[in-house]
Formats: C-alpha cells, sequence, structure tokens
C-alpha cells in the first residue's frame, strides 16, 4: 500500500487502547484524495470522524482550486505524524548507476518517468527534478497509486520511477529495482548508501512526503488535543518507531501549534511547485 495505508494500518494498532475504541479505516479513493477530504470536511464535528491523508492535502489547495472543501477554514491540523522522502530510482537493467548519469542519458533519448498519480508530492518531485530544475521534458507517466506505479518500473515500462520510498523500498532490496538519489536533508538508515539530491548536485532540492491526521473544524478542542498526546506517545514506543524506519518513514509528531504552521508551509511551498510545474489533475 501506499503512505497513508502504512501509517493508518501502523498507528490504528497503537490508538485503539488509549483511546477505547477501534480505529476503522474506511478507504476514500479519487479526485487525488479529494472525495475522502470532501467528505470528513462535511461530517458532524463529534470526535469520531478524523481524516488521515497524505501531503496532497497541501498540493490539493492550488492544484484543485474547487475541491469542494477549504483545507484552511474546514480542518484542524491535529498531528504529522510521518514522513519519508520521495526517491528516484531506476529498473536495475537501467544503464544509469547515479543521478548523473540518468539526466545525461535522458538529455539525448526520450524517456519517461512512472509517478503515483498526477500532483502527487512524488510525481512534483520528478517533474520539478527533471523539467523545471534539468529542463529535460520528461514525460510523466501517472498511475492510480504507489503500487502500480511500481509494478511498471520492475516490468520497464517506464524504466524510472519517482516515487515515496516506502512503495519501491521492497524491490530495491531484492535487486529488481536501483535506488539513485533521495530528497531528504540527509541520508535514511533503510537505504544508507543511496545519495540524497543535495550530494548528486542538486543542493535546493528536498520533499517529503508526510501522513497528517485532521479534524473537521468545530471538532472539542479536549477531543482534538487528546489525539494529538495519544499519536505523540505513540512515536515514543520503539516498537512502532522500528516498524516505521523500516517502511522508510521517519517520525514527526509535534504540537497543534507546530502542526498548523508545518502544514500552513507546506500549502504554500507545494503551491509554488504546482504553478511552476504547470501540474494538472488527472
Amino acid at each position: 500500500g501506499g503512505p497513508v495505508d502504512i501509517i493508518g494500518r501502523l498507528l490504528g494498532q497503537k490508538l485503539t487502547e488509549p483511546l477505547g475504541q477501534q480505529i476503522i479505516i474506511d478507504n476514500r479513493a479519487g479526485a487525488g484524495g479529494n472525495i475522502g477530504t470532501a467528505a470528513v470536511a462535511k461530517s458532524a464535528p463529534d470526535g469520531y470522524t478524523a481524516l488521515i491523508t497524505s501531503s496532497a492535502f497541501a498540493v490539493n489547495v492550488t492544484l484543485f482550486p474547487d475541491a469542494g472543501y477549504s483545507a484552511e477554514r474546514d480542518f484542524i491540523p491535529t498531528v504529522v505524524v510521518a514522513s519519508q522522502p520521495n526517491l528516484i530510482f531506476v529498473n536495475a537493467n537501467h544503464p544509469a548507476k547515479t543521478l548523473a548519469e540518468l539526466l545525461s542519458l535522458a538529455k539525448t533519448t526520450k524517456t519517461a518517468f512512472a509517478s503515483p498519480g498526477s500532483g502527487t508530492t512524488p510525481h512534483l518531485t520528478g517533474e520539478n527534478l527533471f523539467n523545471v530544475v534539468a529542463k529535460l521534458g520528461m514525460t510523466p507517466i501517472h498511475f492510480r497509486g504507489a503500487g502500480p506505479a511500481v509494478t511498471a518500473v520492475v516490468s520497464g515500462e517506464p524504466a524510472i520511477g519517482s516515487m515515496a520510498i516506502s512503495g519501491p523500498l521492497p524491490h530495491i532490496k531484492s535487486g529488481r529495482l536501483r535506488a539513485l538519489a533521495v530528497s531528504s536533508a540527509k541520508r535514511v538508515p533503510s537505504l544508507p548508501d543511496v545519495p540524497t539530491f543535495a550530494e548528486a548536485g542538486f543542493p535546493g532540492l528536498q520533499d517529503y512526503t508526510w501522513v497528517g491526521i485532521f479534524f473537521p473544524a468545530g471538532t472539542p478542542s479536549a477531543v482534538v488535543h487528546k489525539l494529538n498526546e495519544s499519536v505523540n506517545r505513540a512515536l515514543q514506543s520503539a516498537d512502532l518507531l522500528e516498524r516505521l524506519e523500516a517502511n522508510g518513514f521517519d517520525p514527526v509528531g509535534g504540537s497543534l501549534d507546530q502542526t498548523a504552521e508545518y502544514v500552513k508551509a507546506e500549502i504554500v511551498k507545494w503551491g509554488k511547485v504546482v504553478r511552476e510545474t504547470g501540474a494538472k489533475p488527472d
């Protein structure tokens, strides 16, 4: 599954006890996540419904100007659970062994890269690197989620991918895919030999795919605080941290104020990238 599925599953098990009830994950796919987001925006603010979503929440403010809800007015940013960098990778049979080699080859060969969907942060990371910064004119091929996109690169059609780490990670470990560079500030423990974008010659590029929880506006403050505290406590547990790391995630956590500031900054940042890349929804 994608980052939201993985975090939802790992965290749901940890929150059942402190919250005193079973956490039910209701996947509402479609329209870049807007169908599920709009459903939560319209739900009763009674504390029984929350949105767990990815950084698409921040991207969609600019990508979908008529999404049917307001990210700023209709939600309370409650906690960013975890984040992971995006990854540029290739099929194991691809001749490029480094990001520099990939970019050099792409200058002379018409090529394409796989993304988990138009306007997702991995798509925008690839679009920004390949087409805004390196000016290659590489064609993005959008799939419906990380699973189908990874499968396509494993089969070599296309042979290049830009995705959050958790999707391609098992295939990198098995040798079917080769990781070239990660979009984080420092190397990640799950792929210690893979350089960052900065190490590969692109110091200005740092992007993360994150997973956060939001309550609909009007949810009682006590409920919001309790979930924030419960998630922060869960992020201190050794077994959860171990499982996050195994899937390529870093824990984030933080106070309600820190979460609100983080989300606000991400909306501004990704808005700029959407405009620069000219990204459009599927």
